[in-house]
């Protein structure tokens, strides 16, 4: 990509010129999340009308469409995708001279990487310092928009019913939750958009199903009459979601506002995409009785006890702590107990449709899921 100032793409989109393509950079492109956005991005037809696109389709782009997706490894060589659309650059938040230059020419960053680990020193060099990084780098190159991944988990241990938007102070426990938080700093300070995600689920997912099977073995029952209410959403309507922000039409004027200057959360930018901080979970919450029922019954889990006895809250805790594991008591508790954040707002304000809900695609993932708890047990036995 080479440089270009935000005056110029306003010129060029404005003139009505279409020559150069839609640049999209793509941190974290090999993870869970990244990996589905980038699948997404490259479903998007170029020049397709936003006004007569279907919400739940392939989002349109309003120019032909340039996507730089990075990693910390050399991706290309072993990637499959031969898209012409698609290069991939190394980028390491942890070293910020490998920053350097990659969002030159760029009309929007998507950041969707981070260390979700429990080196707390790690966490603030990624987290932290690798992201003010980039967004300094996305500032001097002029990027007109940056969405930023984020986590629910910044508020902390619930219980959680109803939540607006830091509608109680984030109380974050873990160092990867801590840091996460303070990432949304810079992205905030530069005008840009935080979504924070609750539960997300889908192929590939390494933490969520894989503690449910954990806690499942420790603790066979429904975990407080399976009651907790919980925000989930698919990995595939997330991405769309992501995609969407990215590829909002232009303003009159040809071009979204140049980040660098902040605004209140849920405030639009000159394009009617919201700034800010929004929850980006699927608008009805699961509870953990439905979440749980419908993975039993795509014989998700290994060896899964044919009925499982009510137990109150109170004793799922002492069951838990006679059978010891990964999965800590404050896991258990997010995974089990209420923790829903409203998250209508920013799927309207995307005009994106959220889809039919997380239990409904789990009949997509449910081979994967299957497989992976599969080679786990294999793995551990």
């Amino acid at each position: 990509m080479t440089a270009k100032t935000v005056s110029e793409a306003q010129t060029e989109a404005g003139s009505g010129r279409t020559t150069r393509p839609w640049r999209v950079v793509v941190t974290g492109a090999t993870g869970f999340i990244g990996s589905a956005v980038l699948r997404e991005l490259l479903r998007t037809e170029p020049g397709s009308s936003p006004s007569t696109h279907p919400a739940s389709g392939p989002a349109p782009s309003p120019r032909p469409l340039h996507i730089r997706a990075t990693s910390r490894q050399a991706a290309a060589a072993s990637d499959p995708t031969t898209d012409p659309r698609l290069d991939w650059a190394r980028a390491d938040l942890a070293d910020p001279a490998s920053l350097r230059g990659l969002c030159d020419g760029a009309d929007v960053l998507l950041h969707l990487a981070s260390d979700i680990g429990r080196d707390a020193e790690h966490c603030e060099l990624v987290n932290v310092r690798g992201t003010a990084a980039l967004v300094d780098e996305a500032v001097r190159a002029g990027v007109g928009r940056i969405v930023h991944l984020s986590t629910a988990a910044v508020y902390g241990a619930g219980p959680h019913s109803g939540l607006d938007v830091d509608e109680i102070p984030p109380a974050p426990v873990s160092a990867a939750s801590r840091t996460r938080l303070a990432a949304e700093q810079p992205v905030l300070a530069a005008g840009g958009t935080v979504l924070r995600p609750g539960l997300v689920l889908g192929a590939g997912d390494r933490w969520v199903v894989p503690a449910l099977a954990e806690l499942l073995g420790r603790v066979p029952a429904r975990w407080d009459g399976g009651r907790g209410l919980l925000s989930v959403v698919a990995v595939e309507d997330l991405a769309r979601l992501f995609v969407r922000l990215a590829l909002a039409p232009y303003d009159t004027s040809g071009a979204p506002e140049a980040s660098g200057a902040p605004e209140a959360s849920g405030a639009p930018d000159s394009s009617g995409i919201p700034r800010g901080i929004h929850h980006a979970s699927h608008p009805t919450p699961v509870s953990n009785g439905d979440l749980m029922d419908t993975l039993l019954a795509h014989d998700v889990f290994p060896d899964a006890p044919a009925t499982l006895p009510d137990l109150s809250w109170a004793d799922c805790l002492q069951r838990l702590e006679a059978a010891p594991g990964r999965v800590s008591e404050r896991q258990f508790a997010l995974l089990a107990r209420d923790h829903w954040y409203r998250s209508e707002e920013v799927w309207k304000a995307a005009a994106c449709d959220p889809g039919p809900g997380p239990l409904a695609r789990l009949a997509d993932s449910a081979d994967w899921y299957r497989a992976h708890l599969r080679a786990r047990l294999q793995t551990r036995a």
